[in-house]
């Protein structure tokens, strides 16, 4: 007989732990559908955001420039191997032409010279040890199989040579395609917080960018200070003709520039090659920490890592490639946003 039983019942403990979740469920439900919505980031939180970003952006910047550069060079230094491997198989062949056409000679004659011998044997090195074949050989045959061997060798060590640099080739374009990516996503980004201005905020903070370029030019151009040497007062007198062109990460000019490409080409416009990178830039000339002793043309460092530079236009101001959505441009030293650290004298 089928036994029925009745369902056991939840136990008072379980109905109570059910309830007070269900009720929390539905107050939580009920908050937020009645939160307000998240503040959006006033125009002075949003600027301090992409000032941010374009910091980053340049730092990644100049470890770019430099792996570019890096690249350039080894480009160069392969092209000159590959250039003197190709010269130096050229004079390799015609030394065993040389030594072939005698071998032939004395095969015709019947006769194989033993310095034809030598070169055809496996190990020539160890069969030119051996005093016995030295004794057979003219200094002429000798000379002429020891300049083959040590083509050989020079070969072999030039090709060893490029084959290294070929694979650092290789690992400075991944570090490039690196830093190049992460420029780009940092730009990304800070784009992101603009497009969330209105106009009338983008407008406000162009305007704000151009009043105190305005001023620092003015406090610049009424200065008391002694410009640099000829050199750098050239170097000056460029900088001062790119005002206005757009800051793009990479470029060195004439249309546009970054930081440390507006000060080398600045310097090569006055006869004076300078290194690409703002860290490599701050190791040359004459380091000046007081702002006091800097002249016009004097070249600027700030951040602790060294990654922008400028050129001093006197009174606490200078000009520079600032970041991107920027122009060439006058700036005091007060509102770069990183500590001054040294100027170099160049």
């Amino acid at each position: 007989m089928a036994s029925h039983r009745r369902p056991k019942q939840p136990s008072r403990a379980r109905v109570t732990v059910l309830t007070t979740a269900a009720a929390a469920a539905v107050a939580f439900s009920s908050q937020a559908a009645n939160a307000a919505p998240s503040e959006k980031p006033s125009k002075d939180e949003v600027k301090a955001k992409v000032d941010k970003l374009y910091e980053e952006a340049e730092q990644a910047t100049e470890k770019y420039n430099g792996a570019k550069e890096k690249q350039e060079k080894l480009q160069k230094e392969i092209s000159t191997i590959q250039d003197n491997v190709a010269r130096g198989q050229e004079e390799l062949n015609e030394l065993r032409d040389s030594l072939g056409l005698a071998a032939a000679s004395q095969y015709r004659t019947g006769s194989i010279d033993p310095s034809v011998q030598l070169f055809l044997s496996s190990d020539p090195d160890d069969y030119l040890d051996k005093a016995s074949t030295l004794d057979q050989l003219s200094s002429q045959q000798v000379e002429a199989l020891k300049k083959v061997q040590e083509k050989q060798r020079e070969l072999a060590q030039e090709r060893a040579e490029a084959s290294e640099k070929l694979k650092d080739l290789a690992s400075t374009r991944a570090e490039l395609g690196k830093k190049k990516k992460e420029v780009q996503g940092k730009l990304a980004s800070a784009q992101k917080l603009l497009n969330s201005l209105t106009a009338a905020e983008k407008a406000e903070l162009a305007a704000e960018q151009n009043r105190a370029s305005r001023a620092s030019e003015r406090d610049a151009l009424t200065a008391d200070v002694p410009p640099g040497s000829g050199r750098a007062a050239a170097a000056f007198a460029f900088a001062q003709s790119q005002l206005g062109k757009p800051y793009v990460y990479g470029a060195t000019g004439m249309s546009s520039y970054d930081c440390s490409g507006l000060t080398s080409r600045a310097y090569a416009a006055a006869g004076v090659q300078i290194p690409r990178t703002s860290e490599a830039q701050s190791q040359i000339g004459t380091k000046i920490y007081s702002v006091s002793q800097l002249k016009v043309g004097d070249l600027v460092f700030f951040f602790n890592d060294l990654h922008h530079v400028g050129l001093y236009a006197g009174n606490g101001q200078i000009i520079h490639a600032p970041r991107t959505g920027t122009v060439v441009r006058y700036e005091s030293m007060d509102t770069i946003g990183g500590p001054f650290m040294f100027g170099v004298r160049v």
